[in-house]
C-alpha cells in the first residue's frame, strides 16, 4: 500500500496500526499539504458489499460529530476495491501508555481527562452513537495534554434494530459492562461504566476486576462488588469516590443515566473536592430498557465465546481496530426475529414465564419436603488440558462434574484441543458445576510483516504483538537509512512464520564516518585549498591574514590541521593572506630643516607630501627660522607642527658719516 495515492490526494505513507477489519496508515493530504491517518478496510471484506457499505455509512455517521474530544473523520472513499476512511492524524500517547508510565495520576488529572472524555460521549449520545469500546487504549492524549477519543470501530446508533437485539459481547472483557457481558440490550449508560472504569484505573493505577480468563473477568463484572478507589489511593477525595462506584454501577437504572450528568458532577468536584454526591440517579424516561425475548443460556453461550477472544485483543493501541472485529457482530450481527405481533402474544409469553417459575419452585419446595436438603459433594477439577471436548466430557463425568464449551481461539495446539479451563485444575467444586473450556480454533499461521525503514523499538513492538520474541539485531552502516531505522529482514515480508520463528533485522548505523589524510595547501590560492579540501568532506573555515608581501595576497599562508587523519566533516581553519601596502617614514632629521627659514622648510617638507602648520602665530615664512618640529619621523600626507623663532639681528656697524676726513690730510710735521 505504501506510496500509494487515494481520491486523487492521499498519499500513503507509512503503516502506523492494524486491527482486524483495517489497516491504518500515516499519509499525506497533497492538496492541503498535511498529515493524516487513512484506514483501510482489509481485502478480504472488499467484496462483502454489506460490510464496505456499513464501513462508509457509519464512518459518515461519526463525520457528522463535531466535537474538539473526537478523532475527526475528513473523508470517506473508494478506488479499486479499497474502501477508505480518511481522519486526523493525531501526535501523541494513549491513555493506557500514560497510566503504565505513571501508576496511578493525580485525580485532578483523572478529572480533568475524564471530563474530556465525558464531553465526547455526550456529543456522541445526543447524536444516537454508543461507542462501546471505551478504554484507555482509544484514548489519545495529545501533547499538549488535549483528550482525543478514537476508534468507533464497533460504535453502533441507538436506533438501528441490529443493536437493540444484539446476542454477542462487544468491546474489551475489562472495560464491558455487565449488560454486554450478557449480550442484552444496551444503550449509552454502557459507556458510562466504561468510564467509570477508566477513572478507576487512572486514579488507581489497577483494574478493578482482573482474572486468569475472560470468563472470569465478565463474570467479576456480573457478580461482584469491586474494591473502592479510596480504598487503594487514600488521596482522592470521598466525592469522586462515590463518582466512579456509582458510575460503575452494575444495574444501568442505578448509573449516572447520562454523559451530561456524570460531566456536571465531575465539573462540581473539579471546583470543590469536599461537595457530597448524591447516590441517586437522575431518572429519565428515554432509558426505560424494553428486552427482546432473547434466550438468556444461548446469549451467554455466544457471550463467552466472543469474550474470550475479545480478551486477548484488551491492549490495541489507537488507531488500531479490535482483532475482535473480525468476528464482530457489529457486521454480521444476527437479528432476532418477532414471530408474532401485538399484546397477546406478550401476554402469553409473561404469563408461560411466570408459570415456569411458580411449576420450578414447587417441585424445589417438593423435593426438600420429600427427602430433605441433599449434600452437595466437593471435588476437584481434574486435568484435561490437551484433551478433546468429548475426552473431557468422560473425564469430567466421573467426578460428576459437566463441560461447557464457551468458544475457540487460535494458538499452538491442534484443532480441538482444549486450551483453557475455568475453574482452572485442582480447584475445589461442587459436584454438577460446569468446567468452561475454550478449544483451539488450529494453529495460527502468521505471515512476516514489513519492518524496513521502521524504528528498532516500534518493530520488536510490532513483533511482540504477533507473539514473536526472538529477535537478533545487527547493525550496519547505511548512507540511505537514518540511525536506527530497520535496513532489511529476514524472514522477508509476507513468508509464513509462527511464534517460535527467530527474526533477524540489520539496523542501520547512519552514514560511515570515514578517516580522511588532510593535505597540506599552503602555498596554494584560498579557492584551490578550499575545493581541495571540502572534497574530502571536510568542513573548511577562511581567515585572512595581512601581508606587506603583494605575492602573497589570497595564497594559504597556514592550516589549523595538517598530515593527520580526521574523521569526515572535520573543521579546518586556512589562514588566506591579505596584502597591506607597507607603511614608509620620512625622516625629518634627515631633510635638515631646522634652522632654514621657515618657507624653505615648507617647501622640503611639502616635497615629500606632508602638511605643515605652527606651533605659534604670527610667523613670519620669509624671515623666521625653524627651530624645531614634531613628530621626527611620519608617513607621507601627515602634519608636521613647526617651531619657529625670529632671526638674530645682526649689530649695527658705526656711522662714521660726519667725523672729518683725514685721509688726505699731510702728515704732522
Amino acid at each position: 500500500m505504501k506510496g500509494i495515492v487515494l481520491g486523487n490526494r492521499y498519499e500513503l505513507l507509512e503503516k502506523i496500526g492494524e486491527g482486524g477489519m483495517a489497516e491504518v496508515y500515516k499519509a499525506r493530504c497533497n492538496k492541503l499539504n498535511r498529515f493524516v491517518a487513512v484506514k483501510i478496510l482489509r481485502k478480504q471484506f472488499a467484496n462483502n458489499e454489506e460490510i464496505s457499505q456499513k464501513f462508509k455509512k457509519e464512518a459518515t455517521a461519526i463525520a457528522n460529530l463535531s466535537d474538539a474530544n473526537i478523532v475527526n473523520i475528513l473523508d470517506v472513499g473508494t478506488q479499486d476495491d479499497i474502501d477508505y476512511i480518511v481522519m486526523e492524524l493525531v501526535n501523541g500517547k494513549t491513555l493506557k501508555d500514560v497510566i503504565t508510565f505513571n501508576g496511578n495520576l493525580g485525580y485532578a488529572t483523572a478529572i480533568k481527562i475524564g471530563l474530556q472524555i465525558a464531553k465526547a460521549l455526550d456529543c456522541a449520545h445526543k447524536n444516537n452513537i454508543i461507542h462501546r469500546d471505551i478504554k484507555p487504549q482509544n484514548i489519545l492524549i495529545t501533547e499538549n495534554g488535549d483528550v482525543k477519543v478514537t476508534d468507533f470501530g464497533i460504535a453502533k446508533s441507538t436506533d438501528s434494530s441490529t443493536i437493540t437485539n444484539t446476542t454477542s459481547i462487544i468491546g474489551s472483557a475489562h472495560y464491558l459492562s455487565p449488560e454486554q457481558a450478557k449480550g442484552t440490550y444496551i444503550d449509552c449508560r454502557a459507556d458510562i461504566y466504561s468510564l467509570g472504569i477508566v477513572l478507576y484505573e487512572m486514579v488507581t493505577g489497577k483494574l478493578p476486576f482482573e482474572g486468569d480468563s475472560p470468563v472470569t473477568v465478565a463474570l467479576k463484572h456480573l457478580q461482584e462488588e469491586p474494591v473502592a478507589p479510596k480504598n487503594i489511593n487514600s488521596a482522592i477525595p470521598d466525592s469522586l469516590n462515590k463518582l466512579i462506584l456509582k458510575a460503575m454501577e452494575k444495574e444501568a437504572v442505578k448509573r449516572y443515566q447520562s454523559a451530561k450528568d456524570i460531566i456536571q458532577d465531575l465539573q462540581k468536584i473539579q471546583q470543590n473536592p469536599d461537595i457530597i454526591i448524591s447516590d441517586k440517579p437522575i431518572q429519565d424516561n428515554q432509558y426505560t430498557i424494553v428486552m427482546s425475548p432473547v434466550s438468556l443460556d444461548t446469549n451467554k453461550k455466544n457471550n463467552m465465546s466472543k469474550l474470550e477472544e475479545d480478551y486477548y485483543e484488551d491492549e490495541d493501541e489507537a488507531y488500531e481496530d479490535e482483532e475482535d472485529e473480525e468476528d464482530d457482530d457489529d457486521y454480521e450481527e444476527k437479528k432476532v426475529k418477532k414471530k408474532k405481533k401485538g399484546s397477546n402474544v406478550a401476554k402469553k409469553i409473561i404469563i408461560a414465564i411466570v408459570g415456569v417459575l411458580i411449576l420450578v419452585g414447587l417441585v424445589a419446595t417438593g423435593l426438600k419436603i420429600a427427602t430433605g436438603v441433599t449434600k452437595v459433594k466437593d471435588v476437584k477439577v481434574p486435568e484435561i488440558s490437551g484433551k478433546t471436548v468429548e475426552e473431557a466430557k468422560v473425564i469430567l463425568e466421573k467426578v460428576k462434574l459437566e463441560v461447557e464449551e464457551v468458544g475457540s481461539k487460535k494458538s499452538d495446539k491442534p484443532e480441538g484441543a482444549i486450551v483453557e479451563i475455568d475453574p482452572k485444575v485442582g480447584t475445589v467444586v461442587k459436584e454438577k458445576t460446569k468446567v468452561k473450556v475454550m478449544v483451539s480454533a488450529g494453529i495460527e499461521k502468521l505471515k512476516m510483516i514489513d519492518l524496513r525503514e521502521v524504528e528498532f523499538n516500534e518493530a520488536i513492538k510490532r513483533l511482540k504483538d504477533m507473539g514473536i520474541t526472538n529477535v537478533k539485531k545487527t547493525e550496519e552502516f547505511s548512507e540511505s537509512i537514518p540511525y536506527g531505522l530497520v535496513i532489511s529482514q529476514d524472514p522477508k515480508l509476507k513468508t509464513e512464520v509462527t511464534e517460535d520463528t527467530a527474526v533477524n533485522l540489520v539496523v542501520s548505523r547512519g552514514a560511515e564516518k570515514k578517516l580522511v589524510d588532510i593535505p597540506n595547501v599552503i602555498g596554494k590560492s584560498a579557492s584551490d585549498a578550499k575545493s581541495k579540501l571540502e572534497g574530502l568532506k571536510l568542513s573548511v573555515e577562511i581567515k585572512e591574514k595581512d601581508t606587506d608581501r603583494e605575492n602573497e595576497n589570497g595564497i594559504v599562508l597556514e592550516q589549523s590541521i595538517s598530515d593527520k587523519k580526521v574523521e569526515a566533516g572535520t573543521a579546518i581553519t586556512i589562514s588566506v593572506g591579505k596584502y597591506v601596502k607597507p607603511i614608509v617614514l620620512i625622516n625629518l632629521d634627515e631633510l635638515g630643516i631646522k634652522g632654514l627659514k621657515v618657507s624653505e622648510a615648507r617647501g622640503k617638507l611639502e616635497a615629500k607630501g606632508l602638511k605643515v602648520v605652527f606651533a605659534n602665530g604670527g610667523v613670519d615664512e620669509a624671515n623666521d627660522i625653524v627651530s624645531g618640529y614634531n613628530p621626527a619621523k611620519a608617513e607621507a600626507g601627515a602634519t608636521i607642527t613647526l617651531s619657529t623663532e625670529k632671526p638674530k639681528q645682526e649689530k649695527p656697524k658705526p656711522d662714521n658719516t660726519n667725523k672729518p676726513d683725514n685721509t688726505n690730510k699731510p702728515p704732522t710735521q
